[in-house]
């Protein structure tokens, strides 16, 4: 038997006992040892998404139990991180080698009659295509944020950053300061807004170029100036609120490239100025979820330590003191929270 945890209700947890089985052909049974609580999860438990029952846990990693028969790619003992986004492998996007926007994304079930990728748990028992190993020595904890920096690695692969291109990073949370190091690990100059003091300072120990208070001055005006009138070549919008995203757009220089990397809950449309795109051939574009390619990027960052996530993890707390995590997740300020198994 092991234990997983549901969200029932808002800010109610339940600690389920299941079934342990051993692997099938194609499986690995991995024994979590870290888990970090993403928004998707902090707003699952506050009740902004009612999705309940939920096993959540989507960014998780910890050691090989036992594989299948037939696996291949790690073996008892490694360390690995798990890439729990669902994709069916045959549904048109698939196919077309755009496995993230798979129509089954987010119909995750990973644990026997239970909703959710369930990486808060003590065990998973999963494909081995989902299943990466890392370098062996890393930091359970630090592996457990391959799907974050997989998610962002999309996000940078959408922007098309060239040498030497002025990147705007609006929000220096963990997305806006995963982002900083990656833009800069594409060669960029990288401009940082922020309201946040402390956040300012995580974004200039990511390598941030030129940092700028938004609480202090009007950030499009201040982009505009560092550019030279020109506006970014590449701006992206790390924070839910739809204000900073007509921001963004409005800080976009000509041939330059938003991208909506935050989701909105609740969503609240903003105006376009239509003329401004067709005028200055700006491409506006989203990203959402890693793709196969992006995960396999994020774990070599890791393992080649190119990518330090030391900076973002708040705090950790063991799986018995999850309630606990939660609350300290949802509380403004904090970057990753992680339980630990």
């Amino acid at each position: 038997m092991y234990k997983a945890s549901v969200i029932t209700a808002e800010k109610k947890i339940e600690i389920r006992e299941l079934e342990l089985k051993n692997p099938a052909v194609n499986q690995v049974l991995i024994k979590v040892e870290a888990c970090a609580i993403c928004t998707l999860e902090q707003r699952v438990y506050s009740g902004t998404m009612k999705n309940h029952p939920f096993a959540g846990g989507h960014e998780a990693a910890g050691r090989v139990v036992a594989v299948g028969e037939k696996v291949r790619s790690v073996k008892q003992g490694d360390l690995a991180a798990v890439r729990l986004l669902t994709n069916c492998g045959e549904c048109y996007y698939c196919r077309t080698g755009n496995e993230n926007q798979c129509e089954l994304s987010f119909k995750a079930s990973v644990h026997e009659g239970l909703n959710g990728p369930g990486g808060l748990a003590e065990y998973m028992l999963v494909d081995s295509r989902a299943v990466y190993k890392v370098r062996d020595d890393m930091n359970p904890v630090h592996a457990a944020l391959a799907e974050p920096l997989a998610c962002c690695v999309h996000s940078v692969g959408n922007a098309k950053i060239g040498l030497g291109d002025d990147v705007v990073v609006i929000g220096a949370g963990i997305m806006g300061a995963l982002h900083i190091r990656l833009a800069k690990l594409r060669g960029a100059r990288v401009i940082v807004s922020e309201v946040d003091a402390a956040r300012l300072e995580t974004a200039k120990a990511m390598s941030a170029d030129i940092l700028i208070n938004s609480k202090e001055k009007n950030s499009v005006d201040a982009v505009k100036e560092i550019t030279e009138g020109r506006g970014a070549d590449v701006v992206f919008c790390t924070a839910a609120i739809p204000a900073l995203a007509d921001e963004a757009i409005k800080m976009t220089g000509k041939l330059g490239r938003t991208v909506m990397y935050s989701s909105f809950h609740p969503k609240d449309p903003i105006t376009l100025d239509v003329n401004a795109v067709h005028y200055s051939e700006m491409i506006i574009t989203g990203s959402v979820n890693p793709g196969i390619r992006d995960f396999n990027t994020a774990i070599r960052l890791l393992s080649l330590r190119l990518v330090d996530p030391a900076p973002l993890v708040s705090a950790s707390y063991p799986f018995e003191k999850i309630n606990e995590a939660f609350e300290r997740a949802i509380t403004p300020g904090s970057y990753r929270i992680v339980v630990t198994f």
